[in-house]
């Protein structure tokens, strides 16, 4: 399984472990994007999301290894007992933060937010066990084009799943929030550069939902 880098860009998706499903109500999916914006969002830049009811969607850069180190020192302050030591002491007597170290704190802190949402869920269901897959999946995106075909992809996944007819009538995506500039998650203008603005943003979504529309048509 690949590590999460520094600045680096992924497509991070998970599914539910076996059968049921990981957002049963509002308050589920609600709650999932709190405990993101808790634990996640601090080491990671998200460009999109989708919440489903038996998996989800993310599109993310990881942020900058400074910036990493930064939080993961104010998140020792507040978590020593936590936070094991794997650096070297340097004579000013504080720890080397190493490669290692953020690669490990990275992955813990999307582990964190796994954990923290099934101990909620399964005490709301009075249910054990494991709610997630074991290793969420995670692919580099390497270049632009990939990049923005993640992002349509991540917001047309509800249509994809048959969850709705028109991919802007499914609630828990970031699809609205992008088209509104009104996100406290999303990082909307660097995203909407990308896309070359936001009228390009909204018809490149349009034109992906034509194709899809018309090989439907096409298979009949």
């Amino acid at each position: 399984m690949e590590k999460l880098q520094p600045n680096c860009s992924y497509h991070i998706f998970n599914h539910a472990n076996g059968f049921e499903n990981i957002f049963t109500v509002d308050d589920n999916y609600r709650f999932f994007l709190d405990k993101y914006q808790q634990y996640s969002l601090p080491i990671a830049e998200t460009y999109a999301y989708c919440l489903l009811p038996n998996h989800f969607h993310l599109v993310v850069r990881i942020r900058r290894k400074e910036v990493i180190e930064e939080v993961y020192r104010n998140f020792k302050s507040t978590n020593f007992s936590k936070v094991p030591n794997f650096g070297k002491v340097e004579n000013s007597g504080k720890v080397e933060i190493t490669d290692n170290i953020i690669e490990q704190f990275i992955s813990k802190q999307f582990a964190n937010l796994f954990s923290c949402y099934t101990q909620s869920f399964n005490k709301v269901n009075k249910r054990r066990g494991s709610l997630f897959l074991k290793n969420f999946r995670r692919e580099p995106i390497e270049n632009k084009a990939y990049f923005l075909n993640a992002v349509i992809y991540t917001h047309r996944n509800p249509v994809h799943h048959a969850f709705c007819d028109r991919y802007t009538d499914w609630s828990y995506t970031s699809f609205c929030e992008i088209k509104e500039r009104n996100s406290q998650m999303i990082e909307v203008e660097k995203l909407l550069r990308m896309f070359g603005g936001r009228d390009s943003f909204i018809d490149l979504h349009e034109q992906s939902a034509n194709k899809f529309r018309e090989s439907l048509i096409a298979d009949l």
